[in-house]
Parts: C-alpha cells; structure tokens; sequence
C-alpha cells in the first residue's frame, strides 16, 4: 500500500512554516552578532533540513510534526548565535605566550582592547621581545615559569597590584610541552614527570593562585590542550632522542632497534606538514568562551579535530586504536615485533 503526502496537508504546511519561521530568526540573529561564525547559519539550517525531511517520511499523523517542532526547539536552544559580551578593557592572563597559541592569542586579545597579561617562560626571549615591540601598551609580559611557585606567587602580586579591585575576566592556562612521543617503555621517569608538571600540576597551581582575582568579576578559566600547540625544533627532537637512547637498557634497546626510535623522531619532523598554520579557529573559540554570555563547556576548533574524540567516546576501543594508528603511523615497527612477524610467516 503506497502512502501519499499532500503539500496541502495542514500538517505539512505548518512543518514548512516552522522550518521558515526558524531560519528567520536564525539569519537575523547571525547577521545582528557579526562575531559568531558565518557558517552557523548554513549548519542550522542543515541540520533542520535533515530533520524535515525525517519529519516528511514518518509523517503519518501529527507524530512527526511533534518530533519535528520538538527537535526545532531543541536546536533553538543549543544551537543559538550567542551574544557577546563587550570587551570594555576586561583584563586576561594568558600562560605560554612565547610562541605558539599563547603568542598568536596575546597578540590577538590586545588587538581586541582586552588588557592582556602575557606571561611567558623567558623574558628576554625573541617571543617576549616580538610582544612588545608589536603590541600596544596595554599588553604586559610577565616572567613566569608554571612549575616555579616562587614565579606564580610574584606574577600574582604584580598583576593584583595593577588590576586592583576590578580583578581578572579571564585565565587561559596554555602553557604546555610536547615531549618526545614514543612507547611508554621507552620514555625516561624524568619525561614522565616533567610532562605532568607543566602540563597538569603547573596548571593546577596557576589557578589555584589567581582564583580569587577571577571571583572578583565573577570571570573564565579555560584550560587549553593540543596535540601539538608547540611543535618544537629539530634540535629539540635530537637532544631528546639523545637522551631517550641514553637511558634504555641493553634490552629493550635491542627490541625496539635505533631504526625504529629514529622513525618515531622523523614523525615528529614531519608533524609540522600535517599541522594547519592558521590558529583563527582557535582564536575564535578562546574568544567565544571569553565573552560569550552562555560559552560551551568544550571546544574542538579546526578540521576534523572532533573526530579523534567522537571516535573515542562512541565506538569501541579496537576502533579507536586503528584509527589513531593509521593518522599517527610511523610505517614502522620495533625489532622484536618485525622478527616474530616473520617467524610466524615461515610456520
């Protein structure tokens, strides 16, 4: 039995008319907020075209109507342009400006009016001295080494004293380092622990430390955390790998085979040709979390960057691994592993 939709069914025109009704509104509120992305418009408008056209396929009776006036408020909720709230000189602190996300932001916020604390690892290094001499006055650059309390403890004592009772809108914890990546066997306890101490505890202290200037205008703390926000120098990849060999049992140095630690270095050589150089995505989503009056919980700017973590939470572990295998392959294996393979071929 074939079932027939009419265009001139009532239900189907008032599901039109939801659909227009939304898309209104939509545009107007993209093109009253000029900050919001421009594609917000065309992904909300997708996604009510995906969900009409379910709603025209299961709609017997009212029942997709409801599912589909439903599922339009649902988006109108969650997937509003927000609002923005003004910069009006709003003071940020942002950790690890020397390069990198860090740099591109402080730069970026300065741009914008903020009054940006650019703390950064050596003060006197070119990624300081570049902040100073391209960005207004506005913009401090504060010394301040994350692992060092005796540095959080002065970096929040100068910033107190300038920001007085108006206190910090924002926090950015960016700082981080990306060691040498390998196999956990591989790596040294002192790579272990450095890596949690910047990339966690450092953290950790900083906000601690600046909690109560963020109380004081009830602002943000984002913490950011990239595969490869600061990608390193070749012969940073050189000392490490250097002191990886240096530290490996006769053993398991035979296992993996120097060939293979060398592809594990090349890989991150080469990181540099896979990374997108443009950072406005980021920037972007920092600024949103900044000022937007209802920021999201997480971000994944850039291309494809939600996939690794969608891949994650909802397919099973054996995917995962593949998955993450065939992005991150080194196209090749340690020694002992290539040897059993072919003991196994020759059986």
């Amino acid at each position: 039995m074939d079932t027939y939709i009419s265009t001139a069914d009532p239900s189907v025109l008032l599901c039109l008319g939801v659909t227009a009704a939304f898309g209104i509104i939509t545009f107007y509120k993209v093109k009253k907020n000029q900050v919001e992305k421009k594609c917000v418009f065309a992904r909300d408008l997708l996604v009510l075209l995906l969900l009409e056209i379910l709603c025209f396929v299961t709609l017997k009776s009212y029942v997709g109507l409801i599912l589909f006036s439903m599922a339009c408020l649902i988006c109108y909720i969650y997937l509003p342009v927000q609002t923005m709230l003004p910069v009006d000189n709003k003071a940020v602190l942002i950790t690890g400006s020397d390069s990198g996300i860090g740099h591109a932001l402080a730069k970026y916020f300065d741009n914008l009016g903020f009054v940006v604390f650019a703390s950064v690892l050596n003060k006197k290094g070119p990624g300081a001295e570049e902040l100073k001499r391209s960005c207004s006055e506005r913009l401090c650059v504060l010394q301040l080494d994350i692992t060092s309390s005796s540095q959080i403890k002065e970096a929040y004592l100068n910033i107190s004293e300038m920001v007085q009772n108006t206190g910090l809108w924002g926090v950015v914890n960016n700082a981080g380092i990306l060691g040498f990546t390998a196999d956990g066997e591989l790596l040294p306890m002192s790579v272990y622990k450095q890596c949690m101490d910047v990339n966690f505890f450092g953290h950790v202290e900083v906000t601690k430390m600046f909690l109560p200037l963020l109380r004081k205008s009830k602002g943000r703390l984002i913490n950011i955390s990239s595969m490869a926000g600061i990608q390193g120098t070749s012969e940073l990849w050189t000392k490490q790998e250097k002191h990886l060999l240096e530290n490996l049992t006769p053993d398991v140095k035979k296992d993996y085979g120097e060939d293979y630690i060398q592809a594990l270095k090349n890989f991150l050589l080469d990181m540099p040709v896979h990374c997108d150089s443009d950072l406005s995505p980021v920037l972007d989503d920092v600024l949103h979390a900044l000022l937007a009056k209802s920021p999201h919980g997480l971000y994944t700017p850039g291309k494809s960057a939600y996939l690794s973590l969608c891949t994650f939470c909802y397919f099973p572990l054996w995917f995962y691994d593949f998955f993450m295998g065939k992005m991150q392959s080194t196209k090749s294996v340690p020694s002992a592993l290539k040897a059993s393979e072919a003991k196994n071929k020759n059986t």
